[in-house]
């Protein structure tokens, strides 16, 4: 247990050191949008994308739950480089939840080998990639939006229909290969560094081993629960960046807010006012990452059960992420745009970038409704209905 905290301690020192670098240039990466792709080195060289990989693989054996606190510490500073970290452990995963043993320790040890960092193109609601055989090997054509960490990925999670049959696979590919076109077209308000634009594949080809093998988890409990874990990490963006837009808008109250004229005060830090707002975000966040850190509890546990998970515990899991998501969408929302009450007039100037924490936590809340995700909760509160799996719960 002494060794067990002592390797949690120093990943997530490594973590710190990481975010102080992303912290120093931040503002201006986020207004200049596209590939962050010196700070994606620093993560490929820190080690910590073979943190959740099995250490028989190669890896350093960590649960969800060290990964998810390095998504939150990275989002404190840049939001896009922490779903970029956890989407990593997504699209790595699922040929763990869904593929054979076979293809889980081969992807697993190349991963840890050749220090991968994954990239999607899976986004299952546009099924616009087209696969079809020749000879021994597939051959797909399409594109897909929204493929997050797809610039200078070293593999992706793609997803396709097979023309003949209608079925719907997943497989990985090499980025590089030949026929695969990521564009620089992701240009939204928020999340700007996540490339989370269009990649395009005209006859590129696929392995067999490469194909995702569903045949003997398509059955199972352990292999619905990506919705799951996606949640759980926007979760901890939201919580993140509002630790985020809170410590940095202390920082100004303290040093460059100017009292408001009927305040009768000599600092802004000495406004009731303020003071009363900033005890209020605490309040409000504390209560939300409460929340946030219980589901990670039970993140954990479903992780630790892999194939003899059943339905129920599934269930319980889905319901405390989705109330999890929610909470922490709802707070991180509503921290990161008061945070301007306790600064004042001067913060909204744009060499201070204050506004991002905002801009990203609105664009993920966007991607899956907090509506739907209450619906599941309410439904099981009066009903005693766990969330049927889908791509979203």
């Amino acid at each position: 247990m002494a060794l067990e905290l002592k390797e949690n301690q120093d990943y997530m020192e490594k973590a710190r050191r990481l975010a102080r670098e992303f912290a120093k240039d931040a503002v201006e990466r986020d207004k200049a949008g596209g590939t962050a792709k010196i700070q994606r080195d620093l993560i490929r060289d820190s080690g910590l994308l073979r943190l959740l990989i099995p250490k028989e693989y190669g890896g350093d054996g960590q649960p969800w739950s060290s990964v998810l606190r390095i998504v939150r510490e990275f989002a404190r500073t840049d939001g896009s480089l922490a779903h970029l970290f956890g989407y990593h452990f997504i699209m790595l995963t699922q040929i763990h939840l869904k593929g054979t043993p076979e293809q889980k320790a081969y992807f697993y040890r190349e991963t840890a080998k050749h220090n991968w960092f994954w990239g999607n193109s899976s986004n299952p609601i546009e099924r616009s990639i087209i696969g079809h055989r020749e000879g021994e090997r597939y051959f797909l054509n399409g594109k897909k939006t929204f493929s997050s960490g797809s610039p200078d990925s070293d593999v992706l999670l793609v997803s396709w229909l097979d023309r003949d049959s209608g079925k719907y696979y997943d497989g990985v590919v090499p980025t590089r290969r030949p026929g695969v076109n990521v564009l620089d077209d992701w240009d939204n308000i928020g999340q700007r560094q996540t490339g989370s634009g269009t990649v395009v594949f005209d006859q590129v080809w696929i392995e067999d081993h490469a194909i995702v093998d569903t045949t003997a988890t398509k059955h199972k409990v352990f292999a619905t629960i990506v919705p799951i874990l996606s949640q759980i990490i926007l979760a901890n963006i939201f919580i993140g960046s509002a630790e985020g837009a809170i410590a940095e808008a202390k920082q100004y109250t303290l040093n460059q807010s100017r009292p408001f004229l009927n305040s009768n005060v000599e600092k802004a830090s000495q406004d009731p006012y303020i003071i009363r707002l900033y005890g209020d975000f605490w309040v409000e966040l504390a209560s939300a990452a409460s929340l946030v850190d219980k589901a990670m509890e039970k993140v954990d546990r479903i992780w630790e059960k892999e194939f003899d998970l059943t339905e129920e515990e599934r269930g319980d899991c889905a319901v405390w992420v989705a109330a999890a998501n929610v909470a922490a969408g709802k707070a991180g929302l509503d921290v990161s745009q008061r945070i301007f009450e306790v600064m004042g007039a001067r913060s909204t100037a744009s060499k201070y970038g204050f506004d991002r924490f905002w801009r990203n936590i609105r664009t993920h809340t966007l991607h899956n409704p907090a509506e739907y995700k209450l619906k599941n909760v309410g439904n099981w509160v009066l009903n005693d209905q766990f969330p049927k799996p889908d791509f979203y719960s």
